[in-house]
Order: C-alpha cells, then sequence, then structure tokens
C-alpha cells in the first residue's frame, strides 16, 4: 500500500491514493476481459442480472470455501496480515423504560512505524441522536466540538496536514443510519480511546418486549445506474466471520419503576442480575468471545409495558432560557386503543399493493447464523401467500418485483376474486430474485403513476433487504405521495437500512417492522395487514392543560398516525414560569376522529423536573424535530437554517454537521508519512448457496459491482469460477478453484410447511373445498370425512369448519398468521351455514380428536 504524503489534505469519503489496493492486472488479463465480456453480453437478462447486487457476499463466499482470493478493492476480503488499529469496542447501554443511553468507547493502538489515520464505518439505527464524542490521546482528554459538517472536515484536514492528532464523526450524505469515525496522526506505539454517545427511544415488540439493538452488520448498498458518487459502504474491507481483530463487550444496566421480568437474545448473555430487591434495576453482559460480526439484540420484557407514561426533564444548565435546550422538555407516551374498530377482512374497500424485493441478495439465508435457514425470498413468498389469502373479498389488489429493473403481475390493479387470486398464488410460488439489483426508485415511480380507484384507500406493502444507496431520493419519493397511500415496510436480515425501512413508513403514515435472525416474517406482516384494514384515525390533534404562566410547545410533528395499541411519542418544550403554587401537574389530551366518533387519550405529567445528566429526553426532542425537518417535502433555506440551528444548540449530528476534535497540547508534530487503515467489518457468507448454484450449472452469469467498478463479471463452470475485472478498474486477475464443491451437497427442495399447505387450498371467500389433499392433511381419507358429514350441510361447510379447528388444534402457536384468513371463513361460515355452523363444530371435534369450544370461535 503507497501511503499519502503526510502533508497532503485528505478527502472525507475516499480512502488515500493507493490504499486498500494491491496487484494490477495479470498479464493477458484485458484478452481474458474481451472475450470474456462477450460472451456475457449473449447470456439472457436474468442470468446477467440475478447476482447483479451480490459482488460482496460471493467474494466472501469464495473465502469460506478456502478459495484463493487476493483481490481487495471495494470492500473484498482483507489481508488478515495488515496491521489494524483498532483493538476493542466497549459499549455501555442504560435502557430506562423506553428510552436507550448509549457510550461506546472505541480503543486504538498503532503497533506499526509510521502514523497511522484510522477510518471505522459503522451502523446506527436510524432514529439514534449521537450526541457527545471525545478522545482520550496519549493522556490527553479532547472534548470533540460539533461544527458545520464541511468546517469540521476542514479542521480535521488541517490538523493532519500540520501533523497533529485529531478525530472526526460524520453522517454519510444520503443515508442517516451509516457513520464514519476518523482518528488521524496516531503515532506508533500510540494510543487512543475515543467514545461516542447516543441516546435512542426503544418501541416495543408484539409481543411486548422492548427491543435495543447494537448494530453491526453493515451490508454493502447498493448503488443504482446513473447515480452520482458512491457510498462509503463500498471501501469497507471484509474479513470473515470470528477472525475480526478486534473484541466486543456490552454492558446493559435496564431499569423500571413496573419490574424487569427477563431478557432474552439471539446473543450468549451472562445471567441476568438483579441489583435492586423489588426487581426495578437489573444488570446483564454479553459473554466473553462475542466479536463485532453480527448485530447485538436484547429483547427486555417488563412486568408491564403497554403503561402510558410521562417525563419532564428539566434544562441544560446555563442553556440560554426559551431555547429547547435550555427549558424542560416533555416526553409523553401513549397507547391509544381504538375500541371501536372493526374485526379485520369484513371489509372489501382497498387497493393492496406488495412491492417485493426480487434482487440476487434475496438468495441470502434469512439467518446468517443457520446455513439452513430459509433463504429471504423463500421467507417473503410464503409471508405473501398468507397476505394474498388474507385479503377481503372484492378489495383491489397488484404484485410488483424490482431489483435492476421492475416488473407487476397485472398492468393496474385488479378485483380480488377465486381466479385472480388462484393465478396470483402460482406466480407468487413461482418467483425468484432474479431482477439483479437494488432500485426500488422506479417501480415506487411506477406505482404512484396508476391512479388511485374511489372508494379503495391505497396500502403499500414494501419487503426488501434494504440495501441501497439512494436513501433520501426513495423517501422523498414516497413522502411525496403521502396523501393518498399508507406504506408498510419490512426489513429483511441483518443490515436492513433502519433509514430506509422506518423512513418510508414515516413518509406514508405506516409502520415499519424488522425481521432478523429466526423470527418469522409472517407474523410482523399479518398485524401490518391488520393495521392496514383498520380505517384511519383523523383530525388527530393535542390540547393541553398547564397551571398560568407555563406554555406547552410540540417539538416535531406530533402523532401523523394512530392504530390500535401502537406507541405515540409526543415531544414538547415546557415554556415560561409557574405561577401558582397549588397546581402541581399538568396534562396533555390527545384528539382524534375515529369511524365518525371522537376520541381521546389524557396523560397528566409531575410538573416537578428531573435532573439527567445527559439530557436524553432533551436530544431525543432534537432528533424528532430534525427528522421531521430534513425530512420534510419542502426543503426550504429555512428548514435548513433551522435543522443547522438545532443541531449546533443540541449536540444531535445531522447531515449538515459533524463532530472534530483536534489535540491542541502536542508539544511536536507527528513525524512520518501517514498511513491509512480502514478498519475491517465481517462479511456474511449467505451468498454461497447462490454461487454454488451459479457454478453447478455451468452458466455465465454477469456481475455488475456499484460504481465506480461498473465491469465485474463473474463466470461459473463446475468446480470452477474466474473472477475478472475490467480495465476501467485495474486489479487482480485470478482463477478460483473450489474443490469442496460436489452435486451430492445440493439439499432436496424443502416441503411446505403443513400450515402454509393448509392455507393454500382456501378458497379467496374464506371456504376450503373437500377433497383428498385436505384430507390428507387432516390425517384423515376423503371417504371416512365425507362418511361423517353432519346431515344437510354441504361439503364446503364441513370442509371449512374442520381446517378452522386444525388451525386452532395443530397451529396454535402460529395465531397472528391465520387470525385474518380465519376471520374471513368464520365469517363466510356464518353467511352459509348460520345456525348449523355449532353443531358442525362440536362433530368436527369428534373426528379431529379435538376441543376447540363453539365460543373460542366466535359462535
Amino acid at each position: 500500500m503507497a501511503p499519502p504524503a503526510a502533508k497532503e489534505p485528505l478527502r472525507r469519503g475516499r480512502a488515500p491514493a493507493g490504499a486498500g489496493r494491491t496487484g494490477s492486472a495479470s498479464s493477458g488479463g484485458s484478452a481474458f476481459a474481451s472475450a470474456l465480456s462477450a460472451a456475457a453480453a449473449a447470456a439472457g437478462r436474468k442470468e446477467r442480472a440475478a447476482a447483479e447486487d451480490c459482488e460482496f457476499s460471493l467474494r466472501a463466499s469464495f473465502a469460506s470455501r478456502n478459495l484463493r482470493v487476493n483481490m481487495t478493492v471495494c470492500g473484498l476480503l482483507k489481508n488478515s496480515r495488515e496491521p489494524v488499529p483498532l483493538q476493542s469496542i466497549s459499549v455501555d447501554v442504560v435502557v430506562r423504560g423506553f428510552v436507550a443511553d448509549v457510550a461506546s468507547e472505541l480503543r486504538y493502538k498503532n503497533e506499526e512505524n509510521n502514523p497511522v489515520e484510522a477510518t471505522f464505518v459503522f451502523p446506527l439505527d436510524d432514529e439514534a441522536a449521537v450526541y457527545a464524542f471525545e478522545g482520550l490521546i496519549g493522556g490527553t482528554r479532547i472534548e470533540a466540538q460539533i461544527r458545520e459538517k464541511k468546517e469540521a472536515q476542514q479542521e480535521y484536514e488541517d490538523a493532519l496536514s500540520e501533523g497533529r492528532q485529531a478525530f472526526l464523526l460524520e453522517r454519510e450524505a444520503n443515508t442517516s443510519d451509516i457513520f464514519t469515525c476518523s482518528l488521524g496522526n496516531l503515532p506508533p506505539n500510540g494510543e487512543a480511546t475515543l467514545k461516542l454517545r447516543y441516546v435512542q427511544a426503544l418501541a416495543p415488540e408484539p409481543d411486548g418486549a422492548v427491543r435495543f439493538v447494537l448494530p453491526a452488520v453493515l451490508n454493502p448498498r447498493y448503488v443504482p445506474r446513473g447515480s452520482e458518487g458512491g457510498t462509503v459502504t463500498q471501501k469497507i474491507p471484509r474479513v470473515a466471520r470470528g477472525e475480526l481483530p478486534y473484541t466486543l463487550s456490552l454492558c446493559a444496566t435496564l431499569e423500571s419503576s413496573h419490574g424487569v421480568n427477563r431478557v432474552e437474545s439471539k446473543c450468549t448473555l451472562e445471567p441476568l442480575r438483579y441489583t435492586a430487591e423489588d426487581r426495578t434495576a437489573a444488570q446483564v453482559s454479553l459473554a466473553e468471545g462475542h466479536q463485532f460480526d453480527r448485530d447485538v439484540e436484547l429483547l427486555i420484557y417488563y412486568e408491564e409495558v403497554h403503561k402510558p407514561s410521562a417525563v419532564l426533564e428539566a434544562g441544560k444548565p446555563g442553556a440560554e432560557s426559551g431555547s429547547l435546550m435550555g427549558d424542560p422538555a416533555l416526553l409523553v407516551t401513549l397507547y391509544p386503543s381504538l375500541k371501536s374498530a372493526p374485526k379485520p377482512s369484513l371489509s372489501a374497500t382497498g387497493e393492496f399493493l406488495f412491492l417485493l424485493d426480487r434482487s440476487g441478495s434475496m438468495e441470502c439465508s434469512s439467518d446468517s447464523n443457520n446455513p439452513n435457514a430459509p433463504q429471504r425470498i423463500q421467507s417473503a413468498k410464503e409471508t405473501l401467500i398468507l397476505l394474498l389469502k388474507s385479503l377481503p373479498l372484492g378489495c383491489l389488489f397488484n404484485i410488483y418485483g424490482f431489483g435492476s429493473t421492475h416488473d407487476s403481475f397485472y398492468p393496474e390493479s385488479v378485483e380480488y376474486t377465486q381466479q385472480t387470486m388462484s393465478e396470483s398464488l402460482q406466480r407468487v410460488k413461482d418467483l425468484t430474485a432474479d431482477l439483479g439489483g437494488t432500485e426500488i426508485l422506479e417501480p415506487l415511480k411506477a406505482i404512484y403513476g396508476q391512479p388511485g380507484r374511489e372508494g379503495h384507500p391505497r396500502q403499500l406493502f414494501v419487503f426488501t433487504d434494504g440495501e441501497v444507496f439512494n436513501t433520501d431520493e426513495v423517501i422523498a419519493e414516497v413522502q411525496r405521495h403521502s396523501s393518498s397511500h399508507r406504506c408498510f415496510s419490512f426489513g429483511i436480515g441483518e443490515g436492513a437500512s433502519t433509514a430506509l425501512i422506518k423512513g418510508i413508513a414515516r413518509a406514508a403514515g405506516g409502520s415499519a417492522e424488522f425481521i432478523t435472525g429466526k423470527e418469522r416474517m409472517q407474523p410482523k406482516a399479518l398485524q401490518s395487514l391488520k393495521k392496514a384494514l383498520q380505517p384511519a384515525a383523523t383530525k388527530i390533534s393535542l390540547r393541553w392543560d398547564l397551571p398560568p404562566g407555563l406554555e406547552a410547545v410540540l417539538v416535531g410533528p406530533g402523532p401523523q398516525v394512530i392504530f390500535e395499541g401502537q406507541r405515540s411519542l409526543i415531544y414538547a418544550q415546557i415554556r415560561g414560569q409557574h405561577q401558582s403554587s397549588g397546581a402541581s401537574e399538568g396534562s396533555v389530551v390527545l384528539q382524534y376522529v375515529f369511524q365518525d366518533q371522537t376520541c381521546t387519550e389524557t396523560m397528566k405529567f409531575p410538573l416537578q423536573a428531573e435532573k439527567q445528566d445527559r439530557l436524553p429526553v432533551h436530544r431525543l426532542a432534537a432528533r424528532a424535530l430534525l427528522q421531521h425537518l430534513e425530512e420534510a417535502r419542502e426543503k426550504d433555506e429555512e428548514k435548513q437554517r433551522l435543522a443547522l440551528q438545532t443541531s449546533l444548540n443540541s449536540g444531535v449530528v445531522c447531515s449538515q454537521t459533524a463532530y472534530v476534535g483536534v489535540n491542541t497540547e502536542l508539544g511536536q508534530p507527528v513525524q512520518g508519512p501517514l498511513v491509512h487503515r480502514d478498519i475491517p467489518l465481517a462479511y456474511h457468507a449467505a451468498g454461497m448457496s447462490l454461487l454454488k448454484k451459479r457454478c453447478k450449472r455451468g452458466s455465465p452469469v454477469m456481475m455488475a459491482c456499484s460504481a465506480p467498478m461498473p465491469g465485474l463479471a463473474y463466470y461459473g463452470a463446475p468446480k470452477a469460477c474466474l473472477a475478472l475485472q475490467s480495465a476501467s478498474a485495474p486489479m487482480n486477475f485470478t482463477v478460483l478453484q473450489d474443490t469442496s464443491v460436489d452435486e451430492a451437497e445440493v439439499s432436496p427442495a424443502k416441503e411446505e410447511p403443513p400450515l402454509l399447505r393448509l392455507v393454500s387450498l382456501q378458497n379467496a371467500d374464506g371456504s376450503w373445498g373437500l377433497d383428498s389433499i385436505l384430507a390428507g392433511l387432516l390425517g384423515l381419507s376423503e371417504a371416512e370425512i365425507k362418511s361423517k358429514t353432519p346431515e344437510q350441510v354441504a361439503p364446503n361447510v364441513w370442509a371449512t369448519v374442520l381446517a378452522v379447528l386444525w388451525l386452532h388444534s395443530k397451529a396454535a402457536e402460529q395465531r397472528d398468521e391465520w387470525e385474518l384468513l380465519e376471520a374471513k371463513a368464520l365469517n363466510w361460515l356464518q353467511a352459509t351455514a348460520g345456525s348449523r355452523v355449532a353443531d358442525c363444530v362440536e362433530t368436527g371435534n369428534s373426528v379431529l380428536g379435538s376441543s376447540v369450544s363453539p365460543q373460542t370461535l366466535g359462535l
């Protein structure tokens, strides 16, 4: 690696010249390039596109199979012998109720003979408010200052040019969930510790768990064709999982006045230790040996989770009165209950559009820790089948797929009938991840280009692994059409962009869900469909009741959408002076109209403000305001100015600001040429199945790497693969031999789960037909079932009763997945058989050996 000159200013967003590159194209490589490129050009569109956004996954897979790889460009495998200055990451988390305050320490040591600049790119949740950054360098503690981004970058570069030690923390330009931490001029044998702090509001999961995630997986973001620039994720070097040269430790302190019940995680934890006799406080830590190679998820279960709460936090001492940071800040958490909500699936109105990611990365495993887990595309297909079966008869629907291109089942939305459902069901089963890259903007434009239908409010469901570069563009497009639809989004797998998934849901009044590890997608998708079937609450407003002299000013937009039981957060700034000695509390009333009824939710709160050193409520309020300003449909200069001022005053980083710290006490400047080191992340070899299938077929597969390297090609042949880079970006050309690939390793197609097979047999109106396939699923013969049909009961009524009883007796744990389609079935039974249904239930219990009461079915 050729290090940059010591005095050369370093441009943010790209590595110094020569960093991360080794070697050049082998002799004769260009001839091979011409010949193989010509061969690839002749390949079909689907073959070329199938792996378009999987460059990183496949290269990682090569290494995981003991293949010879000597390429280190654009997020490729890192030479493990190259020194890595980052030694460890230590994370301290304090979770109070629904707010997590996080402090992360990065410890560095330079073991090289030259001064080093280390760049570490890492993910954070889209809603995290980064509010402090400091360093301990050579025994000197330096508190970084927040500045306008260009000013901070220039200050950092000037310091490096002058031989001074400096550090910089900034956010990626096109998305809010990627940060870059740079430490410059760390001298030989020098040590440094950088600490960043952020605060984040946590949301309860459907089962009541409060979910905290320390994200570690940062997948390369796909850059759409025609986009200018690139993404910092392209430059991140990768090493095999389990081989990261730095360690991770995490300790979490949990506090809740309602009591901490338990903590669950897919990571190995030390036993939960209670630090209070009444179990209102506890501590838990990661077990030793954990690496920063997969997300750390803590599911915290409190004794009472859906209970409204309010926190009034005192302002920052010394801050100007009347400002956001100087005045007390209020956080109110409400859980509206829509008691008059109708049973789902009984209304035939609505247009339901399903947008499915069919890019190459969707062939990756849904659980990176389990190679036998289903592919992401397979989980998405099973979910689509359940969603299709749960739609109300007579509504409108369509299914779109996207990758480098996009398509749809129908030219425009069609009515949901038995015929259209059956056609779509078969087409869903045949879907594959064959559309290449992850370009979601164009299919969204195509959807919004279709006119809506009168009386059918549009509901959009987006399923994606979220690896896109142009996040801000996509969110802006959704927001432009927010008045005409609601958007429900699903992030699939570790590394899905929280900025994208949460951003598009927030922009169009829907909800966002994330599916990782062993989680099933289906329950969360069906929960979102229930929300979509729920009529929208309108005329949402807030009313405050405060003593004389006090005024509440809403911070951010306030509640924009209300769903049954879903949390609503309200941030407010309390201005003025309390003039009454009698009143000790205030209240806020959330009012909205639901199905022509005016509903209210009231929350009282004490006026005695709590003092908090880190001001978490103020930081969260600032983040909510910044998010509102930066995602505004019309980004005028005034909003940009207000966002900048809010960020600088609160210390919460936004797209216009960054933190910079410079060691001004250093006597002699650091001497010697500055060596740039990018801190590696772990790759996830989830693309191996894709690679093995392509290589076994012996068919050419064209790969298009995200800019600036568009000419990468992979060519598969049995037991051998050639990796080639075009002449526009010279690099090593290597023959990759995989002697471990064997046809015997091809796993047989897995049989559909019984629940999915039963659901697939249901008709659009909610009924089941009586045939041998259904009988086999029920464990009986068709003749046996027919012989026990109650008198004067139609075969399809009898079959439907038996199917519903099977759901309750054999799939009770998956109730969230079939609840809507059961509602359709029961509605059909009541309309078709009336009072006879209860008698059928009793006979059906005898036939199946079940014990489901008619009352359980609402009869």
